[in-house]
């Protein structure tokens, strides 16, 4: 009795791992149970990202975004930005030129710059609408620029 128990649980164990054997010998590699993956399949998709990636920065790349730019203003004379505009004062004295709902945003100091305070050299100032805002040449003066701007 004990004998034919031992054989049932046998047989059983055998044809269970025949059973889950046969299942991973014919499983197909690659499919959606079991994906496989190349390294040559990756690398090529690599490839076409970078692609991808090339093509989107050179489309919405221009060189007043990329680098900034040196602008000398004369005395009495003023550098007005357009929105997102990024200047610098490297030289020279200038007084900020404010809009109707404010002036300058001083990143460098984390204020907001108002109408005629003087333009703190090196600090890094953003046009943040595109009114009229920009800076007012008390000597002849030197910027570093990123972004549209004009010379009035």
């Amino acid at each position: 009795m004990i004998r034919d128990k031992l054989k049932r649980v046998i047989i059983l164990v055998v044809a269970v791992s025949l059973i889950l054997g046969a299942t991973v010998v014919f499983s197909e590699p690659g499919s959606e149970n079991d994906p496989l993956v190349s390294l040559s399949y990756l690398e090529k998709r690599l490839e076409q990202l970078k692609l991808y990636m090339d093509e989107k920065l050179e489309g919405n790349s221009s060189t007043s975004s990329i680098k900034m730019e040196v602008v000398e203003v004369n005395s009495g004379q003023s550098i007005i930005g357009r929105s997102g505009t990024e200047i610098i004062l490297r030289g020279g004295k200038a007084r900020i030129i404010a809009g109707e709902l404010g002036g300058l945003s001083d990143v460098t100091d984390g204020k907001d710059l108002s109408m005629d305070i003087p333009v703190p050299p090196n600090h890094l100032l953003i046009v943040p609408r595109d009114d009229g805002r920009g800076a007012y040449a008390i000597t002849d003066a030197i910027f570093l620029v990123r972004g549209d701007y004009e010379i009035r």
